[in-house]
């Protein structure tokens, strides 16, 4: 099998387990196909692999990491609410703007509005924005349609950015994301909705790669929670929970039970929670982002979630309510800053934790012999720049499935 692309004079943080940021210096790829054929010191190179290479690139000394995984998103929505944001920094709380028809509900309204053409074509600038630092897989969630025609709205045009744009979109069917006005006192109902209609036809399509909720006080329920984990067990689809963001309902544990991708938000996350999803293998997706958008008091509890070896994610949340975020960078040094995480950790968090969020680990996260040929070169001199930084980006070349699809 010849060798495609080879890159020569980098430094990789292969985010593998071994030391710290699993570093090789002055390292080479071998690129064959869409994956990564073998990693190493470039003094260990296969012999002939230079004059088999039927391209080489050399990266002068940068640092290369995997291409990063912004595992939790709801970048497909029509409109935007700077005027809440508004009103919060004149005293309304979140909940009071969403209990009195603001929140998520107004972006259901400009989204239901919005025909697929007018919501790909506002939804590309935000992808591209974090795609320009290097992410190179992205999870787009629905759940601002909550309605079959506009959910399958949403899910298509997150299917038509991974086709159009160079970036791997997983798809994710969040329909209990709020409740819409025309079920208004009637949650059960719409969860019944959910389960024998929309969930069924969505994955029918082909249209999810997995299932959500927000189990909260000012969402859905436990029971109602299980119905829709139910259902989505029914369609083989695995499952993931916006869980204990404002409260502690026991969402996590109830997650544990259904084998969650994952658990995001987790402000509330009590001891019961955290040992649940630590014996289940359940990935932790810290969400700063809207944690400083909100302006939240109560941190996750990161010490127990690391004391008890739960994998820790960082993604962007990037929606138009708590987290308008275009960059995961800002992120990660959020995760440093305000949550405590060490550089790392917090690559980790956009790298190999942020594809197991997405049940993607075995294919994605860290440079090694046959995962996918996703990489991202950076002009750093170590890897804690990454989160040191912010408001910067060294990119200098990203790949993409062993394709160079951006160089600066």
């Amino acid at each position: 099998m010849g060798i495609d692309a080879l890159f020569l004079n980098a430094n990789l943080a292969t985010m593998s387990s071994s030391g710290p940021y699993g570093a090789i210096k002055d390292g080479a790829l071998i690129v064959t196909g869409e994956k990564i054929r073998w990693v190493g010191k470039r003094s260990d190179l296969p012999a002939g692999a230079r004059e088999e290479a039927a391209e080489i690139h050399d990266l002068g000394g940068w640092w290369v990491t995997p291409g990063l995984v912004d595992c939790h998103t709801h970048l497909v929505y029509g409109g935007n609410r700077a005027g809440e944001f508004e009103l919060r920094l004149n005293g309304a709380t979140y909940e009071e703007i969403a209990r009195q028809g603001g929140g998520i509900r107004s972006t259901v309204a400009a989204t239901r509005q919005a025909d697929e053409n007018s919501l790909y074509a506002q939804s590309l600038p935000r992808l591209q924005s974090l795609m320009a630092e290097g992410v190179t897989t992205v999870e787009i969630k629905s759940g601002y349609g909550l309605d079959l025609e506009s959910e399958g709205r949403l899910l298509r045009v997150g299917r038509r950015l991974g086709r159009e744009e160079p970036v791997r979109v997983f798809t994710t069917y969040l329909g209990a994301h709020a409740l819409p006005p025309e079920f208004e006192g009637r949650a059960d109902d719409y969860v019944d909705f959910i389960c024998q209609e929309a969930l069924p036809r969505l994955a029918g399509e082909g249209l999810a790669d997995a299932v959500d909720a927000f189990c909260e006080g000012i969402g859905f329920s436990l029971s109602q929670t299980e119905r829709i984990f139910q259902a989505a067990a029914a369609h083989h689809l695995p499952v993931k929970l916006h869980a204990e963001q404002f409260s502690d309902l026991g969402g996590s544990v109830l997650a544990a039970r259904y084998k969650a991708l994952s658990v995001d938000h987790l402000e509330h996350l009590g001891p019961l929670g955290v040992q649940a999803i630590a014996q289940a293998g359940t990935v932790a997706v810290l969400l700063p982002g809207a944690f400083y958008f909100l302006g939240e008091a109560r941190k996750p509890p990161v010490d127990l979630l690391k004391k008890q070896g739960v994998p820790l994610a960082v993604a962007s949340d990037s929606n138009p309510g708590s987290s308008p975020c275009g960059s995961l960078l800002l992120m990660v040094n959020m995760a440093c800053t305000l949550f405590r995480l060490t550089p790392e950790e917090a690559l980790a968090g956009v790298t190999r934790n942020g594809a197991a969020a997405l049940g993607l680990a075995d294919r994605l996260g860290t440079l090694e012999p046959g995962k996918a040929a996703d990489f991202v070169a950076w002009d750093i001199t170590e890897p804690a720049e990454l989160a040191y930084h912010f408001g910067y980006n060294p990119v200098k070349m990203i790949v993409k499935e062993g394709r160079v699809i951006s160089r600066r």
